[in-house]
């Protein structure tokens, strides 16, 4: 059985995590995926090297691909890609506003050429605006979005960032999501469309509630805080204190002990308990009360800050008297949401990971066998799946190039010129 994307053709002409995700998700859906890149490589291909031009960061995001350098400064890299268009369903474009007009390479062009190509742009702080044509990385985003701010990690007074690139990832699937969708409108419609995504959409859209003001009952407490905040600020109090101000607005009080971590006598494990019924019978199995839960409790909130420092202080000693194993078993008898700490490498032999098929195996024409997470999802009449590893550089010119018309003269004499590897 074939994919759910056989038979859609994409050229995507991205860099570094959220396009080349995108493009890989589609790949997987079945879609023969064109990766356009200078004859040089793109930058991602640089970081942790395996082999000369081979990275780790690269084959994680570009498995499934076909690989055709070409460099669209040049006019004859142009005439290739733009023979190319006619037959294409998809292009993903990740080049700020203004470089795909300077290539030849915008959606008028395209379109002019192909009415009914989907053509999604991506870019990092949208189309419009005064940051519209400024460069911008995951690690960008994270702190324009009030993302780092939030997560409250510091080390030496300095906020730190997240390293699972959240905001590329995430960016990745609104992608190839909107992608799948404007396919479909095409099929009712016979025409294409352009596509507009931003690390900055996906950024705000996943912070959910805190991106959000219900104005009878925030306005007046955010617009506090606010100056709050920018007159600490304006006194040139270090940014973590400013945080700290921050934070202690938002974070609960002292005494969730339903929905953390703990360290255990060899480890730690997480509880989540979001209802109530839970909360009881966590209290119940470490042999707790917290009165705080009645509904008639009308305590103070001195008298709820004490008992939750108190509460705490108990939960975590408890926790500390046993071994994980031994806490996931008495857990898991009365249905509490628990897990041991891992760390990422711990799974690629994980057997709950292996039994749903979301470790894959492939081999890359260059480095040998590579073991990486699996597709994302599972569709019983049309199979996802891994089809191949990611292609070296120029892997797949001469297949391209051939299946266009070049001969072997023209295809040897474009190399010769730079046009292509």
């Amino acid at each position: 059985m074939v994919g759910p994307l056989d038979g859609i053709k994409v050229l995507e002409l991205s860099e570094m995590i959220a396009g080349p995700y995108a493009g890989m998700l589609l790949a997987d859906m079945g879609a023969d995926v064109i990766k356009v890149e200078p004859p040089w490589g793109e930058a991602w291909r640089l970081v942790q090297q395996v082999v000369p031009l081979e990275s780790r960061p690269y084959m994680a995001v570009n498995r499934g691909k076909r690989s055709l350098p070409l460099d669209l400064t040049k006019p004859k890299g142009q005439e290739v890609l733009y023979k190319l268009v006619p037959d294409t369903d998809v292009m993903i474009v990740t080049y700020r506003p203004d470089v795909p007009k300077k290539l030849g390479i915008d959606y008028e062009t395209m379109h002019a050429k192909n009415p009914r190509l989907v053509y999604c742009a991506n870019t990092a702080f949208g189309t419009e605006g005064p940051q519209s044509r400024l460069p911008g990385y995951d690690l960008i985003l994270q702190a324009m979005t009030g993302l780092m701010a939030a997560e409250g990690k510091t080390k030496d007074g300095v906020t730190q960032h997240s390293f699972t690139p959240a905001v590329d990832t995430s960016t990745g699937v609104t992608m190839a999501w909107t992608i799948c969708a404007a396919l479909y409108a095409r099929e009712r419609t016979g025409v294409g469309q352009l596509i507009e995504t931003s690390l900055l959409s996906t950024a705000l859209g996943m912070q959910g509630s805190r991106f959000m003001q219900v104005e009878a009952v925030d306005k007046e407490a955010q617009e506090t805080l606010m100056d709050e905040l920018a007159a600490l600020q304006q006194r040139g109090i270090p940014f973590s204190e400013v945080q700290a101000h921050y934070l202690s607005h938002h974070s609960s009080p002292p005494g969730n002990i339903y929905y953390r971590s703990y360290n255990t006598q060899d480890g730690a494990l997480v509880v989540g308990c979001l209802s109530q019924s839970l909360r009881t019978k966590l209290l119940e199995v470490l042999g707790l009360e917290d009165t705080r839960s009645d509904p008639n409790h009308m305590g103070d909130g001195q008298e709820d800050h004490s008992l939750g420092h108190q509460l705490t202080e108990n939960a975590e000693k408890l926790f500390q008297g046993r071994t994980t194993d031994e806490w996931l078993k008495v857990l898991a008898e009365v249905g509490i949401p628990a897990s041991p700490m891992r760390f990422t490498e711990q799974l690629l032999d994980d057997t709950q990971v292996i039994a749903n098929d979301l470790v894959v195996e492939l081999e890359h024409n260059l480095v040998g066998k590579v073991t990486m997470a699996g597709p994302l999802a599972k569709m019983s009449g049309t199979p996802v799946a891994a089809r191949s590893a990611s292609p070296s550089l120029g892997q797949h010119t001469d297949q391209i190039l051939s299946d266009l018309g070049y001969s072997t003269d023209i295809i040897q004499e474009l190399r010769a010129l730079g046009v292509t590897r």
